[in-house]
């Protein structure tokens, strides 16, 4: 990925985190969990490879095929099981794996709407740009706590109450650590 030196590493540490998580998560619980959780594990996984900093690490020529065979397979495995945000993030990183096989040069014969922006398409990174930022403050609203006292009782104090009950409200942070991933990503791009 393009963008600062720094945010790259970060990237490659906040998604492999969330992935390793979420792989460690996969080994326990519900069956649906399980694949759920084994999914978003290498989604992240990917995320992270994805993120490297090439002037840190350099990627072989062959690198942003394998990233767009690799999402792509993922984004129609996701539309069969009718999980449309797995969809969406596993499209998007195809584009940005196709953006980074197409030189910055070259990226104004894209169309019209491609005026030589280093970036991709400017269009559709907007529109993933708003998908995700939406996804994000929305995920990232429904992991605060209700405030006042619940039909179960008072509302948990601590750090547990903050992220949901127990694992499962770990696994929605994750995902949404990956959604400002997938943001940063984008912006990177």
């Amino acid at each position: 990925m393009h963008g600062s030196l720094w945010v790259g590493w970060l990237l490659v540490l906040l998604c492999a985190g969330a992935g390793a998580y979420c792989l460690a998560r996969a080994r326990s619980g519900p069956a649906a969990q399980r694949v759920e959780a084994r999914g978003e594990g290498l989604m992240a996984l990917g995320m992270a490879a994805m993120a490297l900093p090439a002037s840190a690490v350099a990627p072989p020529a062959w690198s942003p095929w394998l990233f767009a065979t690799a999402f792509g397979a993922a984004g129609l495995w996701a539309l069969l099981r009718r999980h449309l945000h797995h969809a969406v993030g596993a499209w998007a990183m195809v584009y940005m794996a196709v953006a980074m096989m197409v030189p910055a040069e070259h990226m104004g014969q894209m169309g019209r709407m491609a005026h030589s922006a280093p970036g991709g398409v400017p269009l559709l990174t907007g529109l993933l740009l708003a998908y995700y930022t939406v996804y994000v403050i929305g995920a990232g609203v429904r992991l605060v706590p209700a405030a006042g006292p619940t039909a179960e009782g008072p509302v948990a104090d601590g750090p547990a109450a903050a992220v949901g009950a127990g694992p499962a409200g770990v696994l929605r942070a994750c995902r949404v650590t990956m959604g400002i991933g997938m943001l940063a990503m984008l912006l990177a791009l």
